[in-house]
């Protein structure tokens, strides 16, 4: 069975950085496309990045490019999220998403809420 558990939300003031991390298990996780998805309230999931299986390469959403870094460590079978100088429209849940190429299957983790506020 496939787990994703998301970590590293909180409240946090506009400004500062953040770091998520997402830890899969149950899949072949060098295998899998790694992205990360928010959703801010009333408003659909969107994508903000995703790095490619083995680590090859890493692609971002609309306007998500500059502020965020996504990171994969195949070995740990974690990918990571840096969100640098956070602002208040970053508040959002933030969703770790894997999609293994191999059974073209999709799966998603509970999220983490991150909160940008003074």
């Amino acid at each position: 069975q496939v787990h994703l558990v998301e970590s590293g939300g909180g409240l946090v003031q506009p400004g500062e950085s953040l770091r998520l991390s997402c830890a899969a298990s149950g899949l072949t996780f060098s295998r899998a496309f790694m992205s990360w998805y928010r959703q801010i309230p009333g408003k659909e999931r969107e994508l903000v990045a995703t790095a490619t299986n083995f680590g090859g390469n890493t692609n971002y959403g609309d306007s998500m490019e500059g502020r965020f870094t996504i990171s994969r460590d195949n070995a740990k079978n974690t990918v990571s999220l840096q969100i640098s100088s956070l602002k208040p429209e970053d508040t959002a849940i933030y969703y770790c998403q894997a999609w293994d190429t191999e059974y073209d299957l999709t799966y998603w983790g509970q999220g983490t809420q991150v909160t940008v506020s003074s």
